[in-house]
């Protein structure tokens, strides 16, 4: 790898080339730790602020993680989904990915308050309450939190290890169709920091979606938070 001073491109931005190709092409492989940027400085003949920045670029894709002590480490390739009404688990399946899914909780519960609310159900109607810990290449991404009218689905009967919640929705006749969305920032707690394999009060994304059926019924009502080193969302722009 060489950085060339006679082309138009900034020095930084052609180092971040150089390194993206490594790591999308695995001549760079996931977990593999760079040298300090003294070091990788050196290698490019560049400056190690001009160094830097190249890295920090391939940090914010989601394609290298810093961590002190430890340093700058290749992660699995970043997850970038679009937003289009789908669920995760289709979304990975489809870009080629084996998402692991563990289940923390899948119970029939009374519906809090606001989740009554949002789902126009009488207060204390049951509802179906699902918490999940979505991981791809041993790296956690997500933590997938969803209420469901309770008689939509027979927890008895699907695995959500295996599938994903709109496929099983789909199963059983329901078909998500349209869906209000808030994506947003915060910062983790303890246990999220645990399940995220986070440092405490780590920022993630947050995600609210309150989705209908084809028959316009309320059937989901989601809160869900994401790495944003490993996940990242994209929408298309058009003018009036």
């Amino acid at each position: 790898m060489k950085s060339d001073r006679s082309a138009k491109t900034p020095l930084h931005q052609q180092i971040a080339a150089q390194l993206r190709h490594a790591i999308e092409s695995e001549q760079l492989s996931p977990g593999h730790r760079l040298g300090n940027e003294i070091d990788l400085a050196g290698q490019f003949g560049v400056s190690r602020g001009t160094m830097r920045q190249a890295i920090q670029a391939l940090v914010i894709s989601g394609l290298l993680v810093r961590k002190r002590g430890t340093g700058t480490t290749v992660l699995p390739g970043g997850i970038t989904r679009p937003l289009h009404l789908t669920s995760m688990y289709d979304d990975l399946i489809d870009g080629g990915h084996r998402p692991i899914t563990t289940v923390l909780d899948d119970r029939v519960i009374p519906a809090p308050p606001d989740v009554a609310e949002q789902l126009q159900l009488p207060p204390r109607a049951m509802v179906v309450h699902l918490r999940r810990l979505r991981a791809l290449g041993g790296q956690p991404l997500a933590i997938l939190e969803n209420y469901l009218p309770a008689d939509l689905l027979d927890l008895s009967t699907i695995d959500l290890t295996r599938t994903g919640l709109y496929e099983a929705l789909r199963s059983v006749g329901v078909h998500p169709k349209v869906a209000r969305q808030r994506i947003g920032a915060r910062t983790t707690t303890h246990e999220e920091s645990e399940l995220l394999a986070l440092e405490a009060e780590s920022p993630v994304l947050t995600m609210e979606r309150l989705t209908h059926s084809i028959t316009a019924r309320r059937v989901e009502w989601a809160q869900h938070i994401y790495r944003p080193d490993h996940y990242t969302f994209t929408v298309t722009l058009t003018a009036p």
